[in-house]
């Protein structure tokens, strides 16, 4: 199986998530999977997700990563985000009104798998989903002040 790599260097400015939001759903409809709308939404969340952490909660730039096979519509899709922070991924608990601590949560809930382990002086964050099992769309309830981060 030939695996197809991509990557982006992400800047320590959140502005830059939308960028890697809209590169990845370029590179996600290159590689045909524009037919698979809600695994595409999906992988475009946990990008935005893991891109926000790297760059946000650690002030430092990263390498984005997706990964995937060239098996049609079987396989797993594999999302890396690397960063020089030597500081591990913390989940929090978000609670009601609160505007951030959901992002490990929602990569917990949306990806079939996830991890992360040291790289180098950093880390790299991954997580993977899988092409062939069912998909679920994300709901994602909007909150007040989330337009600007979207």
């Amino acid at each position: 199986m030939q695996v197809l790599q991509v990557q982006l260097e992400v800047g320590a400015d959140p502005a830059e998530v939308g960028r890697a939001r809209r590169w990845a759903r370029s590179r996600l409809a290159g590689s045909g999977m524009e037919d698979d709308e809600p695994l595409a939404e999906t992988l475009i969340l946990l990008i935005s997700e893991l891109v926000t952490n790297a760059v946000v909660h650690t002030g430092c730039p990263a390498v984005l990563r997706m990964l995937f096979g060239s098996t049609g519509s079987s396989g797993t899709v594999r999302v890396e985000v690397a960063d020089t922070s030597c500081r591990p991924p913390k989940p929090r608990h978000a609670r009601g009104e609160d505007t951030g601590g959901r992002g490990l949560e929602l990569v917990d809930g949306l990806a079939d798998r996830w991890g992360w382990q040291p790289e180098g002086a950093g880390k790299r964050i991954w997580c993977e989903v899988d092409r062939s099992g069912p998909v679920t769309a994300p709901v994602i309830q909007e909150q007040p002040g989330d337009r600007a981060r979207l």
